[in-house]
């Protein structure tokens, strides 16, 4: 139980790339004895950390939960292939489902090298600074992984040391209260020892404004309005964050680690070992060697506002493919790619800039400064703040409409189209409550995050959007742990 296999090999440092965090080649089997010894161990052992939040290989299927799960989007692809996806879209899914069981290893490594760095850095000597950040490096990914983790099970085991015996490794489930609990605790304690911001080689690592941003989402879920807004203030003291001018350049590659960004999951293509993000192999079309997975459907596609003029919010053609626009190569879509007719761009990359189209140097961006406005105003709107709430709401109302000023490639370039996306004017809570929860889906769409967003704003919602797919909030609202974790962990029995 006393050894770590380390096999990290992340984030290569080049001269004219913006993904520059540092790899490290590491591969063997370590003595905990022998390791952790010095700053360099440190930093290698934070780096496999890192490496399990990344999109590398096929064991992050976050997005099966985020998108597929949700409204948005069917499994799409052939009829039979990966069925485990379709029967988490359907809600008739069982507990051996390699979805359910993907997710839960994937996480769960990623929490026990976090409690490896966290159980062992703090003996190593090296400078103080650096260690107190790396530990709150290593707590804001512990947290990050059991956010998601709680969100999607509920009930978890609640593991914060490395498993050093059975019993360590043998937890019950703790309930979801005292999991939110021990992710504020580590966003709390991180957000006092990380950096403002980063640059060069460390660009990627999580900062104070990313552990407030993720603090805020917690006490967001938790319905903690106050609270929310307090760790809002705090991210917003801790740095300068900003909408970018263009929408898509949150999702390209050339321009992703900008001042938008939050917290954004490093990938660099054409690396041996890879990399590079899996992502782009899901969802991309067959005629490019894709599954074409996640595919978006009619009801996300009719959520975008027209114009009477027959103008169309401009994030629709920027997160999705469809009839009559080119593709992310520039040749036109052909609607036949996908069994619903639409592709996911935003995860989707060029061929000429990822010939492997596993291989994609796409970054995920998990936190966006348009994410925390958003929050924002939901939270001021809960508090009856209605009047400042659409302030935030229409900041990002605001850029959508002015792509047009500053995409050369929107026909019309340089006007902004008569009545596109208005300023929301009325402030009484429930019609803002809505306009909130409409702006979030259309801004946030394929970001995996609206199946949360439904679970949190409760069962009437959840079921009007999800009913019709089979789903039922007394028996879904939480995926069952996965069989592998019963049939291995004693302390668990359902």
């Amino acid at each position: 139980m006393k050894t770590i296999k380390i096999f990290s090999t992340l984030f290569i440092v080049t001269l004219s790339s913006c993904h520059n965090f540092l790899e490290e080649n590491l591969q063997g089997t370590f003595s905990s004895a022998t390791f952790y010894k010095s700053e360099s161990d440190a930093l290698v052992a934070l780096t496999g950390v890192y490496s399990d939040v990344s999109f590398v290989n096929t064991m992050n299927q976050l997005w099966v939960f985020g998108d597929v799960a949700s409204d948005d989007a069917v499994k799409g692809g052939l009829a039979g292939d990966q069925s485990d996806i379709q029967y988490i879209d359907q809600f008739n899914y069982v507990r051996t489902n390699t979805v359910l069981s993907n997710v839960w290893k994937y996480y769960y490594d990623g929490i026990s090298r976090a409690n490896y760095v966290l159980y062992y850095v703090p003996a190593i000597v090296m400078d103080a600074t650096l260690k107190a950040r790396i530990l709150g490096e290593a707590k804001f990914l512990r947290a990050y992984f059991y956010f998601s983790l709680v969100n999607i099970y509920g009930e978890i085991p609640l593991k914060v040391l490395p498993p050093l015996s059975s019993s360590l490794i043998n937890v019950p489930k703790s309930p979801v209260a005292t999991i939110y609990a021990q992710i504020e605790s580590d966003l709390a304690d991180a957000s006092k020892v990380l950096n403002n911001s980063y640059s060069g080689a460390d660009v990627g690592r999580a900062t104070k404004g990313a552990a407030f941003g993720l603090l805020a989402k917690a006490r967001l879920y938790n319905q903690d309005w106050s609270g929310a807004l307090a760790a809002i203030d705090s991210l917003e003291a801790s740095a300068t964050y900003t909408l970018v001018p263009v929408y898509k350049n949150n999702f390209l590659d050339s321009t992703q680690n900008n001042a938008e960004s939050m917290f954004e999951i490093q990938h660099l293509s054409m690396q041996n070992p890879s990399l590079g993000s899996f992502l782009n192999q899901y969802f991309s079309p067959a005629a490019y060697n894709g599954y074409y997975f996640n595919a978006p459907v009619q009801d996300f596609i009719d959520e975008f506002e027209v114009t009477t003029g027959g103008v169309i919010d401009p994030r629709l053609d920027y997160t999705v493919g469809r009839a009559g626009n080119k593709w992310v190569n520039g040749e036109p879509f052909d609607p036949a790619w996908s069994s619903t007719g639409y592709l996911n761009r935003k995860h989707s990359q060029s061929k000429y800039d990822a010939p492997i189209v596993g291989n994609s140097g796409l970054d995920y961006v998990y936190m966006r400064y348009a994410d925390i406005l958003l929050m924002k105003a939901e939270a001021m709107n809960e508090l009856n703040q209605g009047a400042q709430a659409v302030v935030s709401v229409n900041l990002v109302r605001k850029r959508a409409r002015e792509s047009y000023l500053y995409d050369t490639s929107l026909p019309g370039y340089g006007t902004v189209p008569t009545n596109l996306l208005p300023d929301v004017v009325y402030t009484d809570q429930p019609t803002l409550r809505a306009a909130i929860q409409h702006e979030r889906r259309v801004e946030l769409g394929f970001e995996f995050h609206r199946y949360f967003d439904l679970m949190r704003w409760g069962q009437q919602v959840a079921e009007a959007a999800l009913g019709s797919s089979g789903f039922s909030w007394a028996k879904n609202r939480y995926f069952l742990i996965p069989q592998s974790e019963l049939d291995t962990n004693p302390a668990i029995t359902n």
